[in-house]
């Protein structure tokens, strides 16, 4: 009885190390950099938790991260892309953002950008 010859198992071409799709067209990258209220922390981490798993769920949500800064005390960082700057402007409208805005101004200092990826 002749042997098979045994296949060589497939091979994936590994991405480059830091390497990142394009995004759509339209696509806009948010960066709202958070700094807590003096004895604030813990309730800005926990509200910034509670935003995290409704938003993922929204249409038009690429992306919606949570950091938090490893060398300034208080500090976080949301990474949010959104398909188009109409679907972050929805979001503005859910109800887990209404509660979310009503409450920011007393737990944290912000800044938010707006971005688009050029390359």
């Amino acid at each position: 009885m002749a042997k098979r010859k045994a296949k060589k198992p497939a091979t994936r071409r590994k991405a480059r190390p830091g390497a990142t799709a394009k995004l759509p067209k339209d696509a806009v990258t948010l960066v709202v950099i958070l700094r807590a209220k003096e004895g604030q922390e813990g309730l800005l981490e926990a509200e910034l938790r509670a935003l995290i798993a409704p938003t993922r769920r929204e249409d038009g949500c690429l992306t919606y991260d949570l950091h938090r800064a490893l060398d300034i005390p208080g500090a976080f960082l949301l990474h949010e892309v959104w398909a188009t700057r109409e679907h972050h402007r929805l979001h503005t409208k859910t109800p887990h953002f209404l509660r979310w805005d009503a409450r920011k101004d007393a737990l944290a200092a912000r800044d938010a950008t707006f971005w688009q990826q050029l390359a």
